[in-house]
């Protein structure tokens, strides 16, 4: 074995900073927004991209989410995103808290949905602009494993 050590396959979390979560969530295209909907928790997968630190969300009108975003104080929500093998138990996950907002500029609005392709194709649809306040992030590594690996 040429002296390296032997993996149990046990696995462990292990924490990321927040740069390296924030490259990892825009490594991925799509994951899902956790806000209320009539005093109750609603989970919807939406497509993201970051620009300068926020985490941009396209959905379609009418929406929950975009209703609760449209109100004059915004709305906090959690984003989440990951990108698991669970053949390999291997991958990362990020959450981000942070209050959305609905992007109200035309110009601005425009250019992000040329950038972000809706899941559910249906008109313009509304883009929405997260505000992140907490952000976390963790990768599955093998118990004894070093330092943390570039975004993959």
């Amino acid at each position: 074995m040429d002296g390296l050590a032997m993996s149990d396959g046990t696995r462990r979390l292990k924490e990321t900073t927040r740069e390296q979560a924030m490259r990892r969530l825009g490594s991925v295209p799509v994951g899902r927004v956790g806000f209320t909907s009539r005093a109750l928790p609603a989970l919807r997968p939406v497509t993201h991209l970051i620009d300068r630190g926020h985490v941009i969300i396209r959905s379609h009108e009418g929406s929950a989410i975009v209703n609760a975003a449209s109100a004059e104080r915004g709305v906090v929500v959690a984003y989440e995103a990951d990108d698991i093998d669970v053949v390999s138990r291997s991958g990362w996950s990020v959450l981000v808290v942070g209050l959305a907002r609905l992007i109200e500029d035309p110009q601005e609005a425009e250019r992000y949905r040329r950038e972000l392709q809706p899941l559910v194709p249906s008109g313009t649809g509304s883009v929405i602009r997260i505000y992140p306040e907490l952000i976390s992030g963790f990768e599955l590594v093998e118990n004894g494993q070093g330092a943390s690996s570039a975004a993959r």
